[in-house]
């Protein structure tokens, strides 16, 4: 997703976003760990969007206060 769609999201998505992704991004390393992934890059791109979602998150809270 890109920035612009996050912006779309309630806090509540976005949380639960965070949460799903950060339960794929353990799956992921935790099977290039045993055998190695045939897309390593997928790691990257996750970590990628939980810290965009988080990004949005933070500056979410930061505007309220």
């Amino acid at each position: 997703m890109k920035q612009a769609e996050y912006k779309e999201l309630s806090i509540a998505e976005l949380t639960e976003k965070v949460a799903g992704l950060r339960t794929e991004l353990q799956k992921l390393t935790m099977t290039h760990s045993v055998s190695p992934l045939e897309n390593p890059m997928l790691i990257r791109k996750v970590r990628r969007s939980i810290a965009s979602i988080l990004t949005e998150l933070n500056s979410r809270k930061n505007t309220v206060q």
